[in-house]
């Protein structure tokens, strides 16, 4: 039973309750001659079938009217019970059930991302992640944040407790992202986080300078101000507004001509010991490598034709979505080269 379908439902019922306190009212002033509280306080104490004294002695007309009115009224309001107790009863179940599902999908994730809060930055991140086909989990402590979210996995709770970072999967996971309210949070989340998964990948949003250097020592792999990025973003549009229209385009989930992506070379690759001349990136792909960083974490930016593909490597290139998804299948060793 959908939402709408419950609206129509209550309003039947309401419809139906005023319908027969109306009638019942209108019709002992009629037969009656009662005036108007008297009528509704006959109307109501027939409907309810509670028994209590009658203001006057009803007339042979007036006792075959409330035979009516005792017969509709039970029928309207056994009416009403019955569907307001399936709408409870249902509404009760469902939510139960989406519950249990989504504790086994959780329990099934595996290499998928945990993201603390579900703010503005959250949402923005969550929606990120769906155009990407990313799997992850979120957890919020108030669930009211959550009400109209149909197709998200989420956990209600404090992320800053072991036991929500773990019914979340921190152990399985291949990344956390805390965007909670406060440093102090995500400070918490960073420490425990580090210590339930060693291999984790944190990120965590700090709110000045000297909180991203303290969640850095806390262990987070990166440590980001929005203040500080938004500023910048502010700067950038103004003094180089086609660079970053540029890169909004390549980089935003909604443009799908062109994307910048980062693909490992992993050591099954027949791209190792290529040059980019030889593996024809771009010639067969038509993509461009603009960066490689090597396992060491140096980064080669604009390399060259005679630059030399190694394993551990990651190909920051821009291309179509279809040439990048070569070119990552082509990496991880799943095609050959073309």
């Amino acid at each position: 039973m959908d939402e709408l379908e419950i609206k129509k439902k209550l309003i039947i019922i309401s419809s139906l309750i005023l319908g027969v306190i109306t009638f019942g009212t209108v019709g002992y002033m009629v037969i009656e001659g009662l005036n108007f509280l008297n009528a509704l306080y006959m109307t109501i104490i027939t409907v309810a079938t509670v028994g209590f004294k009658e203001v006057k002695e009803l007339s042979d007309v007036g006792k075959f009217f409330t035979i009516i009115l005792i017969f509709s009224g039970f029928g309207v309001f056994a009416y009403a019970m019955t569907t307001g107790a399936k709408i409870l009863i249902e509404g009760e179940i469902r939510e139960v059930f989406k519950k249990k599902k989504m504790k086994k999908e959780i329990s099934a994730l595996n290499n998928h991302y945990i993201v603390c809060g579900y703010g503005r930055m959250g949402k923005i991140l969550c929606k990120e992640f769906k155009a990407n086909n990313v799997d992850f989990v979120v957890i919020e402590k108030f669930e009211e944040n959550l009400k109209d979210e149909e197709d998200l996995l989420y956990i209600i709770g404090d992320a800053t407790k072991d036991e929500i970072l773990k019914s979340a999967g921190i152990k399985r996971a291949k990344g956390i992202i805390s965007l909670l309210p406060s440093d102090a949070e995500n400070l918490y989340v960073v420490v425990s986080a580090r210590f339930l998964n060693p291999e984790i990948f944190i990120v965590a949003r700090a709110t000045d300078e000297e909180a991203r250097i303290k969640l850095k020592m806390a262990g987070a792999n990166k440590a980001i101000c929005p203040y500080h990025i938004g500023g910048l973003r502010i700067a950038q549009s103004v003094l180089r507004p086609n660079v970053v229209d540029f890169l909004e385009f390549a980089t935003g989930s909604e443009f799908k001509d062109i994307q910048i992506e980062e693909i490992f070379v992993s050591r099954d690759s027949k791209l190792v010991g290529k040059t980019l001349k030889d593996a024809k990136i771009g010639e067969k792909l038509k993509a461009i490598v603009v960066g490689i960083k090597r396992a060491d974490g140096k980064i080669e930016f604009n390399p060259s034709a005679s630059t030399i593909i190694e394993a551990g490597d990651i190909i920051i290139g821009i291309g179509s979505l279809e040439s990048l998804s070569l070119l990552s299948q082509m990496a991880s060793g799943e095609k050959e080269i073309i």
